[in-house]
């Protein structure tokens, strides 16, 4: 069972009606700018949060740890499928809110996910202001060039509005807490709109994680065949990693590196991984590296350098790390894949740690 079977056909309707249009849902937000202001008001500017990378390297293990701890605030499955007015769908849907009951995600990898887990839905906004960025083979990056300032004052009410509607553990001032992998292909512009923002990137095994990004790819290659919904849903949340609606973020290279490979390689994923870490390694001063296995595994000196990092008390970390799994061996078959490209992908791996603890 996965977590988007729960559907029923009235919970479909809402869903395509609320992503018929993106001006349908800026409109929205447009008239919760109005209803709800005085509360909104009250949350300063508070540099935000963003957990990014790709798929596959503990982003949202990361992102329900930090959505834990005091001070923060993200978004939940509460806020679909009008994620663009959190508050004023909170009241619209309060009459008819369901209890919150935890199910395997369609990822099929063992996270439980409710209607008050934590998730980024953030794309949305992305999507809609950029449109031009997602094209048929690929996602263009996003450059400092790019700002646009009606999108920057949408963000940042939109922040303040989660902000707001979530609250935040033991009267914390709040900050905005954002999981989104295609943030990878942010960065440089992350930087110039949200000034003193944290950017925190966890750094998985290649071997590992290119294993890992194949078997979802085939899996949900499998789901969007049988599924037109899960299609339906992924796409419009902006979910293009998998299956029949990949599309890469078109990182420097990786169209000359990945040619002649199909989605279905493990070094089509090998190639990725190196294109975005190559990308990452030129930023490596703008962001914040976490060894992926240190990070689920519990490891304190990483979790003590990760609370140190959004400015935490490490004693709220303690109750949490009880959840954190360890991350599963690697297959046989992926041990056993020689090439270049693999070489390549653990040299950068090395590099993007070399003089770090």
């Amino acid at each position: 069972m996965n977590d988007l079977v729960r559907y029923s056909w009235l919970d479909k309707l809402v869903h395509r009606v609320a992503f018929a249009a993106p001006v349908l849902q800026i409109a929205l937000s447009d008239v919760e700018d109005g209803l709800f202001r005085q509360k909104t008001g009250a949350v300063p500017d508070t540099p935000p949060v963003f957990v990014t990378s790709l798929p596959r390297a503990g982003t949202t293990a990361l992102l329900k740890f930090l959505a834990h701890l005091p001070g923060f605030a993200t978004h939940t499955y509460r806020d679909m499928p009008f994620v663009m007015a959190p508050l004023l769908w909170d009241r619209l849907s309060g009459a008819f809110r369901k209890r919150s009951e935890l199910a395997e995600r369609a990822h099929g990898d063992g996270i439980q996910v409710g209607f008050d887990s934590p998730e980024g839905f953030e794309e949305v906004i992305w999507h809609a202001y950029w449109p031009g960025h997602y094209e048929p083979a690929g996602i263009q990056l996003w450059t400092v060039n790019d700002a646009d300032p009606d999108a920057v004052g949408f963000f940042w009410r939109h922040f303040r509005k989660v902000v707001a509607l979530r609250g935040t553990a033991g009267g914390a001032p709040g900050r905005y807490l954002s999981k989104n992998n295609a943030n990878m292909g942010r960065i440089d512009l992350l930087q110039k709109i949200f000034p003193g923002a944290t950017v925190i990137v966890p750094v998985r095994h290649p071997l590992s994680q290119a294993a890992s990004l194949l078997r979802q790819h085939r899996n949900f290659t499998e789901l969007h065949r049988h599924n037109p919904f899960v299609r339906c849903y992924m796409s419009d949340i902006g979910h293009f990693e998998f299956g029949a609606l990949h599309r890469p973020l078109l990182f420097p290279g990786f169209r000359d590196m990945s040619f002649g490979l199909s989605p279905d390689a493990l070094d089509y994923w090998l190639a990725y991984w190196i294109a975005a870490f190559e990308h990452v390694l030129k930023r490596r001063d703008a962001v914040s590296l976490v060894r992926f296995e240190s990070f689920v595994s519990g490891d304190p000196a990483t979790i003590l350098c990760l609370c140190e990092l959004v400015e935490t008390d490490p004693s709220h970390a303690a109750r949490l790390t009880k959840d954190l799994r360890p991350a599963p061996p690697v297959s046989p078959e992926a041990l056993a894949h020689r090439g270049p490209l693999r070489d390549r992908a653990e040299a950068l791996y090395r590099e993007l740690f070399e003089g770090s603890t």
